[in-house]
């Protein structure tokens, strides 16, 4: 517990704040969550351009406040303009579905963990002259590789000439 009054004061300051940035930062998270499923159309709405800009909105609001670091909020701006950015020139060329899984950083129709298990096995086999000893053969040590001997250390300071 705290010992002075003020002590007392800055805790209770404290958790006000704590209960307010908690509500900030998740009204955040859901607006960013709701830019970016309108953009991918997986929700509803009626235009994914708002959503966009009320997501910048509010990460700017809780930057300007504190809540949030302001290159955190930054790097997410950058990174739902980027993908907005990357959805609406598909459209433009006609490559919804290529376009939706580069914007949202995966291979069409895979899922990472899928990715990450199929790659797996494919690079931890090993040939069978991997696996003989006669392939571990260590190169040999040519005497002009080393490097030269130290001198050996003192162990007594030197004397200084007064």
């Amino acid at each position: 517990m705290a010992n002075s009054r003020s002590a007392r004061k800055r805790i209770r300051s404290n958790e006000r704040k704590h209960i307010r940035n908690r509500a900030v930062r998740s009204a955040v998270r859901t607006s960013i969550t709701k830019a970016r499923r309108s953009l991918l159309g997986s929700l509803p709405t009626i235009d994914s351009e708002e959503q966009v800009l009320a997501a910048v909105r509010a990460l700017d609001r809780a930057a300007e406040k504190g809540i949030l670091h302001r290159n955190n909020a930054k790097r997410r701006k950058s990174r739902l303009m980027s993908m907005a950015h990357k959805l609406v020139t598909a459209a433009a060329t006609g490559e919804q579905a290529a376009a939706r899984a580069v914007a949202v950083g995966g291979e069409k129709g895979r899922s990472r963990a899928k990715a990450k298990s199929a790659a797996k096995p494919a690079a931890t086999t090993r040939t069978a002259a991997a696996r003989t000893p006669a392939a571990k053969t260590p190169a040999a040590k040519t005497p002009a590789a080393k490097a030269p001997a130290r001198p050996a250390s003192r162990t007594t300071k030197p004397k200084s000439s007064s």
